[in-house]
């Protein structure tokens, strides 16, 4: 039988056997040795010469050991002196008894003289040790301060003979990373500090500072004191890579871009501003927007969308780690960005998407926003900002093609109307030109300002991006990675952004996917299909790998019509052609088929029946049409369309949503749709300009 025993607790004083002993106990052990030791000396015959020979040899051991030590003399005095009276005293007792009241009576006054001097002693050399403590630190503060006052001296003389000014210095503080030094100086009388900042470039040149290394003079705490940033270490000709700690962060405090020329983290604060990335091709501006996106994916209160038309180049990495090899989504890792647009029209789509949303939040929320007593919605995991960055933005502004003006004016949009809502934009730009800067928007609403030189100089009016500014040339930053960064908080200078490499990135997206938050649920019903279905398969099908050697996914032989190799007409343009033997075969062939289509492509023929007629413009009759007209049931991409009808709910879809969903003309798909609803298969609601075609399942 088993029994379970309860191990008694012990509520008695609990003692510390490793620590050292204090005045009151080191008395009571020297005094209770020595009466142990005289006890038994008397009692056993021992010769007292012995005791007196121990305390000697205590003495000369604790005297050598309290040199080293370098303790005080007083010190050194009471531990001989407690060592040769207690072996005295010893001595004495063997000869002549340890128990009589006169030897326990001197023993007992033996012990309370070491306790006191040993108290007194000690508060002795504690005061002694922090008196040597304050001498060192006086000294390193005289060392310092015959620096400082050199320092200070030096930059006097310089300010006046460079500037011709006469500045006091109050203050010179070194930067905690050892890579320059800021000096806090009055101005005289009604100077202002920028006579001292349209002239750092010479104060540089004449402080003979390293390339890299700048002198900034700044507004102090008040309008007669300026702040005199100098580097003396060049920390942007180094790579620097991306920080390898990917912990949470906030809208609220901030997102770290770079590292600054004094070493530390530049913060930009987006809540209600936009910003502006200007670098030229091979200044490293897909990097620094590579950092944007770490950040943003690290922010647990921000959606970021991203809008290039450049292929989605810049979204591409943040999309492809959520995917498996073979080409469908990783359910354990979400993207590293909330959605990617690489054309114009799905652009478009989020861009309608952001409006819709903005407007929907600036009624839905006026309860949340009067409780908090703010006119700026509250932005939080529950509710996040939405970031879109839109890589060479700023050129689509001032483009003139029509669907680039189309853009461009959704995007001021978003940018003059949805800045209390929490929808705020990073553009970038090529160049800082007159034509990219000339966006009154853009001045005003981007006051968060980088600009990537790498020692470019073509393009880069630093005074249009950072007005009023002074002393900012393109030749400090010759870095790829390096330029200048201006915030409200902060003023211009240069900094250094991070390198971050496709690895990196990957590990970026895995680590932060459970700290992504999801569009609010009031936003996310109002975004619609548009949005709930921006990651479906036809519509990332151009960003997935189907292999590992990094090729996009082409049609298998299975979903393509096989046929001999000939021209390349345009009825046929939907499945790619065939691989030509050679290389100088395909070029020829290419060039003939141009002609031929060029040629004949539109010749007028006579169409079998009126509902093919529709289906398609007039040209050759050609065996792709051919076998259209054997399929009673339609065209071949009438089931994708009659899917996305479906998907799409009682609210159907109009025409021209399903004529790009399956990526053909709108007059070909109003045919397509009318013959369908004609056989039942579609319900067609006509409500004029929002007319649409709804699924039977739903009608």
């Amino acid at each position: 039988m088993a029994t379970n025993i309860t191990p008694k607790t012990s509520t008695g004083p609990v003692w510390d056997w490793a620590a050292g002993h204090g005045p009151v106990t080191g008395a009571l052990s020297a005094t209770t040795g020595a009466l142990a030791l005289a006890t038994t000396g008397a009692a056993t015959g021992m010769p007292p010469v012995w005791a007196l020979a121990v305390g000697t040899a205590g003495a000369i051991g604790h005297t050598i050991s309290t040199l080293r030590e370098r303790l005080s003399a007083r010190t050194l005095t009471l531990r001989a002196s407690s060592w040769l009276l207690g072996a005295g005293w010893t001595t004495w007792a063997i000869a002549d008894g340890p128990l009589t009241w006169q030897a326990i009576g001197s023993l007992a006054v033996l012990g309370v003289g070491i306790g006191t001097a040993t108290r007194s002693t000690s508060l002795y050399e504690d005061a002694r040790e922090l008196e040597l403590i304050a001498l060192a630190d006086r000294q390193v503060n005289a060392e310092i301060q015959a620096e400082r006052r050199t320092l200070a001296a030096e930059w006097v003389e310089r300010i006046q003979r460079v500037c011709g000014v006469t500045v006091t210095v109050l203050a010179i503080e070194k930067w905690p990373t050892a890579t320059g030094f800021t000096i806090d100086a009055e101005l005289p009388g009604a100077t202002t500090y920028d006579r001292i900042a349209k002239d750092s470039a010479l104060l540089s040149a004449d402080a003979r500072l390293p390339h890299g290394c700048t002198v900034a003079a700044t507004p102090g705490i008040h309008q007669g004191r300026v702040l005199i940033d100098i580097s003396t270490v060049n920390v942007l000709e180094r790579e620097i890579p991306y920080p390898s700690e990917y912990g949470p962060l906030s809208i609220h405090t901030g997102l770290p871009w770079g590292v600054r020329s004094d070493g530390r983290d530049v913060l930009v604060h987006l809540r209600e501003q936009c910003a502006l990335i200007v670098g030229p091709t091979g200044s490293g501006k897909t990097n620094m927007v590579h950092d944007v996106l770490a950040g943003f994916a690290r922010a647990t209160d921000i959606l970021s969308w991203v809008i290039d038309l450049n292929a989605g180049s810049a979204g591409l990495p943040w999309v492809r780690p959520a995917f498996d090899g073979d080409g469908t989504p990783d359910r354990e890792t979400r993207p590293g960005i909330d959605w990617l647009a690489s054309t114009p029209e799905e652009a478009e789509l989020m861009l309608d998407t952001a409006l819709k949303v903005g407007k929907h939040r600036k009624v839905v929320y006026q309860d949340l926003m009067a409780k908090e007593n703010t006119d700026l919605l509250p932005i939080s995991a529950r509710i996040p900002q939405i970031m879109i960055l839109i890589d060479e933005g700023a050129e689509i502004l001032t483009s003139n093609d029509p669907k680039m003006r189309k853009l461009a004016a959704k995007i001021v949009e978003v940018i003059r109307l949805l800045r209390s809502m929490g929808i705020r934009t990073v553009l970038t730009a090529l160049g800082a030109t007159g034509a990219v800067l000339g966006n009154l928007m853009i001045r005003r609403e981007a006051k968060t300002r980088v600009c990537l030189t790498g020692g470019e100089v073509e393009g880069m009016d630093l005074s249009r991006i950072f007005q009023g500014s002074r002393g900012l040339r393109p030749e400090q930053a010759p870095y790829k990675g390096a330029g200048f960064i201006g915030t409200p908080e902060s003023a211009p200078g240069l900094f250094k952004s991070w390198r971050i490499t496709p690895n990196q990135i990957a590990d970026i997206v895995r680590a932060t996917s459970p700290l992504h938050p999801r569009l609010d649920e009031s936003s996310a019903k109002v975004a619609g299909p548009d949005y709930a279905r921006r990651w479906d398969s036809e519509r990332t099908a151009w960003m997935r790998i189907t292999d590992g050697t990094g090729t996009r996914p082409v049609p298998s032989a299975e979903t393509r019509p096989a046929r001999p190799g000939g021209l390349n007409l345009s009825a046929l343009r939907d499945a790619p052609a065939p691989a030509a033997p050679a290389a100088d075969e395909d070029a020829l062939a290419a060039q003939f088929m141009a002609q031929i289509d060029a040629q004949f492509g539109t010749t007028d023929e006579p169409a079998p029946d009126d509902r093919e007629e529709g289906e398609r413009s007039h040209g050759l009759n050609l065996s792709a049409f051919r076998k259209e007209r054997e399929k009673p049931e339609g065209p071949d991409w009438l089931p994708d369309a009659l899917d996305a009808i479906k998907a799409a709910g009682p609210g159907g879809m109009k025409p021209s949503a399903v004529a790009d969903a399956v990526a053909k003309d709108r007059k070909t798909v109003r045919a397509g749709l009318k013959a369908a609803a004609e056989r039942g298969e579609l319900v067609y609601r006509d409500n004029g300009p929002h007319s649409v075609y709804v699924h039977p399942d739903h009608a």
